[in-house]
């Protein structure tokens, strides 16, 4: 495996720990609708939110957020869609970020709640 898919995995499996920590049930990982894949979909209480993880060894080129483009998030915005629509959910949505980085020699982790109005 490539090196930036392991950190990409790794760095997937700490927002999974760190969801589970703050109270979200993990419904799917890598959950994936025609061409669009959903990192994370979680759930606390009746809010579902889906996570795009986003991992970076450092943060010298930008803040791992800044790489989610206006075009995933039109993929991700269908394919929730379909999720709540095929599971026949009735809860409040809500699109996190959460990204991973390496600073000062440790693995850092931002949680960056309803993160599409932020940009």
């Amino acid at each position: 495996m490539a090196e930036h898919n392991e950190l990409g995995k790794f760095g997937e499996e700490q927002a999974v720990a760190y969801l589970q920590q703050n109270g979200y049930d993990i419904l799917e990982t890598n959950w994936t609708f025609q061409k669009a894949e959903i990192d994370i979909i979680a759930q606390k209480e009746n809010t579902l939110a889906i996570v795009e993880v986003k991992t970076r060894s450092s943060i010298e080129f930008g803040l791992p957020q800044d790489f989610v483009k206006p075009k995933k998030i039109q993929l991700l915005v269908k394919a929730v869609n379909e999720y709540v629509i095929s599971n026949d959910l009735d809860v409040e949505v809500r699109f996190d970020i959460i990204a991973v980085y390496k600073e000062d020699g440790n693995f850092k982790i931002e949680h960056i709640e309803d993160a599409f109005f932020h940009f």
